[in-house]
């Protein structure tokens, strides 16, 4: 990938190296470390610079591990820190830079070391390694958490300060990614009682509150290689330098053709947020509590922010906006969900915004570019949807909004659509990619309850949506009557015979694909029935089109699965059908006069000729164990997503999660 080495002192040479990884002790105190911490390096920003930087260190790191129990560097090197970030925090400013950069320096090392060890040794060596003596190891590590927690509330984010705050959470990251190397829960790993349990736990509302701030804002990461490099000139001779990447300047997107977050740290920082409230089974888990509660600091509300009860105060406003411009990523998607689900007063407030649609088109940008997704952020987007379609001012607010040359849905020019349109246009698309591609029951079941919740405020369908309600219930019905005749065929044959689906890939089991077809011909038709039973008056073009295609339901009329609902539509098909034949007996069909007709119809149509049914209304239920969902595919978005990459060799829950 075009990586360049320049300025570089062999590592393996380097004396400060050497003596580092050695068997000697060096005390925390020992101006050693005032050199050893003067150096320059390139974050790494890619897969490929991670993986490049840690094959130049992986021999010096192994070094350092065998004689660590010896030496008890690795603990002086963390006391260090320590003694620097306490400093730092206390400072009254943070304008010396040279500071600073130290303190970053000092803990770039501790989180390469600590990625070692994670990926490396047990835990409970892990925590032997950062201090030898078996009475303190619990207590090093939650002063060191403490720190990092404190540098992310406490120390103001400047340009120079930047990198230690990206560092800090970036460190919590690895420390927490036991996780994904070890076969122990959470629950039992003392990396994640300490976060969740320990001390500084109690300051998990104004964490968690700069955490979202940090996103909210979406900092760039200023000029330079964000290790001091602004300040190296002009700096004492003892500076050596690490690993310098040549690159493009900083604030352009891509480091050769490989896309780069231009905001690390807003990413990393929901990044964590990610990872801390996702882990259900740890209670109580005041990371989760906290943005779950969180409130509008724009509402006149009395409720302050207190350790106690969790509450904090974010500006839902921005928080939205970020929210948009973000969320065609999975990362963003993840938070806007949490935030749906859990937190009534971010959802009342996105609910109530008369530019809601700003943030349901990205969405269905991506459920339009299913092929180009990963199936968890198909899901994740569908899930967004039904939420949404559960409230009713929603469903007749889209229907509302007029969309103008809607150019990335190229399946038809799209010169005006209503946004509801799009959204049932979409979620459709997705219905049959799933059907040929992905198979996922949970996928339709999610596809049809979004569709089912909005089919009563259904209006002004568009033509061409209507053409494809219709179309994909005709697709269904043609697949569900040959897999029907396939079961027909195996209750004559005592042997199970393989069957062949459209695309050439085989169902074993004809008769449970049959009932799962079934099932969704039957919402597909309840949705129907939805439409024309509370909005009829409104959908002259659905009923043009129902007309039009009126065979396709004469074979479900004597179904008992489909007969009663069947019914209902046919009443609907035989109304206009004779009002079209006793008002145009002697005039040429016309598309134009024939929807003029439906709409004179419409007025003086019987609505008791119906039967009816249960108004049509589904909430979404997460899973009992949200976690065997969720944890892998934050992991994997860490992964993919942050400057630090694991192998999936070393990962069970990342090769699971890809």
């Amino acid at each position: 990938m075009g990586i360049a080495v320049t300025k570089q002192t062999e590592l393996n040479s380097n004396e400060f190296v050497l003596k580092f990884i050695g068997k000697e002790f060096i005390s925390p105190n020992d101006p050693f470390w005032n050199s050893f911490l003067t150096f320059n390096i390139t974050v790494p920003q890619t897969s490929n610079e991670q993986l490049f930087l840690e094959t130049k260190i992986e021999p010096l790191l192994q070094q350092l591990i065998n004689n660590n129990l010896q030496s008890r560097n690795i603990s002086s090197l963390i006391q260090v820190f320590l003694v620097r970030a306490s400093e730092l925090l206390a400072a009254t400013t943070t304008d010396n830079n040279l500071f600073s950069w130290q303190t970053l320096n000092a803990l770039f090392i501790i989180r390469c070391i600590l990625k070692y060890l994670t990926e490396m040794v047990p835990e409970e060596q892990l925590m032997q390694h950062i201090e030898t003596g078996p009475e303190n190891n619990v207590v090093k590590l939650e002063t060191l958490l403490g720190s990092l927690f404190g540098i992310v509330v406490d120390v103001p984010l400047k340009d120079f300060t930047y990198a230690i705050h990206l560092e800090a959470i970036t460190t919590i990251l690895v420390l927490l990614s036991i996780e994904i190397h070890s076969n122990q829960r959470p629950d039992q790993s003392n990396i994640f009682r300490l976060i969740m349990k320990g001390r500084h736990s109690i300051h998990a509302p104004l964490f968690v509150k700069s955490l979202l701030q940090n996103f909210i804002e979406q900092k760039k990461q200023p000029p330079g290689d964000g290790h001091g490099s602004s300040i190296v000139l002009g700096l004492a001779t003892e500076i050596w330098s690490i690993l310098t990447f040549t690159r493009k300047p900083a604030n352009s997107e891509t480091i050769e053709g490989v896309e780069v977050e231009t905001s690390p740290l807003g990413m990393h920082s929901l990044l964590l947020i990610l990872v801390l409230a996702n882990h259900c089974s740890i209670q109580p888990n005041p990371y989760r509590q906290c943005l779950f509660s969180c409130v509008n600091s724009q509402d006149n509300n009395p409720i302050a922010p207190t350790q106690d009860t969790g509450v904090f105060r974010v500006e839902y406003s921005q928080l939205f906006s970020v929210l948009c411009k973000k969320a065609s990523g999975d990362v963003a998607t993840l938070l806007l969900y949490l935030l749906l689900h859990r937190n009534a007063g971010f959802k009342a407030h996105l609910l109530n915004r008369a530019d809601l649609n700003q943030l349901v088109i990205p969405i269905l940008k991506t459920l339009y570019h299913a092929p180009d997704s990963n199936s968890h952020h198909i899901y994740m987007s569908l899930i967004i949807l039904l939420i949404l379609s559960e409230d009713e001012s929603f469903n007749r607010s889209i229907h509302q909004s007029k969309l103008k040359n809607v150019t990335w849905y190229t399946e038809r020019v799209l010169s005006e659509v209503s946004l509801g349109g799009l959204l049932v246009l979409v979620v459709i698309r997705t219905i049959q990619y799933n059907m040929l591609k992905m198979k996922d029951k949970y996928l339709h079941t999610n596809c049809l309850a979004a569709l089912a919740n909005m089919s009563s405020q259904f209006r002004d369908l568009h033509p061409y949506v209507c053409q494809r309600l219709v179309s994909l219930f005709e697709t269904l019905a043609k697949r569900y009557q040959r897999f029907k005749a396939e079961v027909e065929i195996q209750l004559q044959d005592a042997n199970s015979v393989q069957v062949q689906i459209a695309d050439g890939q085989e169902v074993p089991d004809a008769e449970q694909y049959m009932y799962v077809l079934e099932e969704v011909l039957r919402m597909v038709l309840e949705i129907f029935n939805s439409a024309l039973t509370h909005q009829l008056h409104n959908n002259p073009n659905l009923v043009y089109t129902l007309l039009y295609k009126k065979d396709v339901f004469k074979q479900f009329k004597t179904n008992p699965a489909f007969s009663d609902i069947v019914h209902n539509i046919e009443i609907i098909i035989e109304y206009f059908s004779d009002l079209l034949s006793s008002k145009m007996q002697h005039q040429e069909v016309d598309a134009h006069i024939v929807l003029n007709v439906i709409c004179q119809g419409a007025r003086h149509w019987p609505k008791d000729k119906l039967t009816k049914f249960p108004d049509l209304k589904f909430k979404y239920v997460e899973e009992e164990q949200p976690e065997e969902f969720f944890i892998p595919y934050i992991w994997a978005l860490v992964n993919q997503q942050s400057n630090v990459h694991w192998s999936s060799d070393t990962s069970g829950i990342l090769t699971v999660a890809c």
